[in-house]
């Protein structure tokens, strides 16, 4: 069973940084591919990154390209998001998932288990 858990989210001023954790409490963590979603007031959820099961590959958003790095220790269970150089256009609430896929997906369908979100809030 995966149970994933957000943390890290808060108020920033544009141009900050915010380090976004997700920590899954079950044993199999290292059999998933992990990927961040943010959800905008008012918008619809989409992709900010993904990363495999072994970390050897990464994918973003164009959005947050060169500004965001994801990454994952297995040993700890759990899924890092750094966000730098944040952008007011950045506010959301963000939740990373969880898919039983080899590889790793933009799409929201392809994710089997989902956090219950940290709100990230970036002021101009």
């Amino acid at each position: 069973q995966v149970q994933l858990v957000e943390s890290g989210g808060g108020l920033v001023q544009a141009g900050g940084s915010l380090r976004l954790s997700c920590a899954d409490s079950g044993r199999t963590f290292s059999n998933y591919a992990m990927a961040w979603f943010r959800q905008a007031p008012g918008k619809e959820r989409e992709f900010v990154a993904a990363i495999t099961r072994s970390a050897g590959n990464t994918r973003y958003a164009d959005s947050v390209k060169g500004r965001f790095t994801i990454s994952r220790d297995n040993a700890k269970n759990t899924l890092y998001l750094q966000m730098n150089s944040l952008k007011p256009e950045d506010t959301a609430v963000y939740y990373c998932a969880a898919t039983v896929l080899l590889g790793y997906t933009s799409r929201i369908s392809g994710y089997d288990y989902w956090g219950q979100g940290t709100q990230v809030t970036v002021s101009s």
